[in-house]
């Protein structure tokens, strides 16, 4: 039986607004096999970036657990949650705004280092840098460099350096390809997959594009204003997706041929739900073409239609 590395129980983080409680993320729970990805989708304001940091402790939970090898980070204690921080990163979003542009790219890279108080000396922490630029395809040359000096693709190696620096087991790729060019994606992709596999790491990878998750995640969850709608191993979600939303998401998706020009999409009507204070009910509900009164008023729940395959919707 492979480890169940991170488990993720009813986590839930609420911000509070002047017109109530914002539900960014809503009564989410998964787990991440060790070495596995979990890709997480759907679109800008539905709670993944904010699902991510929460994992970390970046945003305090409202409720939940957050079990990493077992261990609860909402119950830790300061010290505990220290002791396992290094082995929990993140790889930002913005490859320029997340790095200090006073920094060079050696001090970049070596700051994780000094914080942790990991390295004995000067020489071992010059040699874990160069390791580390080493390993996501940095020249020695740009050692000395600052950010703005770099073009987008390094920027991002250097911000997946200061993540892998501290020998981490869990890394939270938060829309990491986004900003880059498609050339320089696929390069950033196949980094990522290639220490995977050298390393054994195990990602939670949010990302808006579906063309990007399915090529690295082995398995999916969509989410929708703070709920997981859909989840399913990564082939499942695109051979057979059940969620009303889902099946829009994949419909989007460009098709490179002249052919796909005719083809004619089903496009989403209706108004966003305000995430608000929201009311029971399906969320998806105001833009759904299957959505009945049933939809509209109990609470709507994830459950296993087939191995592996969760959905949470009242029509299936």
């Amino acid at each position: 039986m492979e480890d169940k590395m991170l488990e993720i129980r009813h986590l839930k983080k609420y911000f509070q607004t002047p017109a109530g409680k914002l539900h960014a993320v809503d009564d989410v729970s998964f787990q991440i096999e060790q070495g596995k990805t979990l890709g997480v989708v759907g679109e800008s304001g539905c709670g993944k970036s904010t699902l991510g940091r929460t994992i970390l402790c970046l945003n305090e939970p409202t409720e939940g657990k957050i079990l990493f090898h077992g261990k609860d980070l909402v119950t830790a204690g300061k010290k505990e949650r220290k002791r396992l921080r290094p082995k929990m990163q993140m790889i930002f979003q913005d490859p320029y705004s997340s790095l200090n542009g006073r920094m060079t790219v050696r001090q970049l890279i070596a700051e994780p280092l000094i914080v942790n108080k990991v390295c004995k000396n000067k020489k071992e922490l010059e040699q874990r840098v160069s390791e580390a630029m080493e390993t996501v395809g940095l020249a020695e040359r740009l050692s000395m460099a600052y950010p703005h000096e770099l073009d987008g693709g390094r920027r991002q190696r250097i911000g997946i350096a200061r993540a892998l620096v501290l020998e981490p087991e869990f890394i939270v790729c938060d829309e990491p390809v986004s900003a880059l060019d498609v050339s320089i994606q696929a390069q950033i992709l196949n980094l990522l997959m290639d220490l995977q596999e050298e390393r054994k790491l195990t990602y939670l990878f949010i990302t808006h594009d579906l063309s990007v998750v399915k090529h690295i995640s082995d398995e999916i969850m969509v989410m929708y204003l703070g709920k997981c709608v859909e989840r399913a191993p990564a082939d499942e979600i695109f051979e057979n997706p059940l969620h009303p939303y889902t099946k829009a998401l994949l419909a989007a998706i460009p098709i490179p041929s002249v052919e796909s020009c005719h083809k004619r999409r089903e496009l989403l009507q209706g108004e966003v739900t305000s995430p608000v204070n929201p009311k029971p009910g399906c969320r998806f509900a105001a833009r759904c073409p299957f959505a009945k009164e049933s939809c509209r008023s109990g609470e709507i729940l994830l459950r296993e239609v087939s191995a592996g395959h969760f959905v949470a919707c009242n029509q299936i």
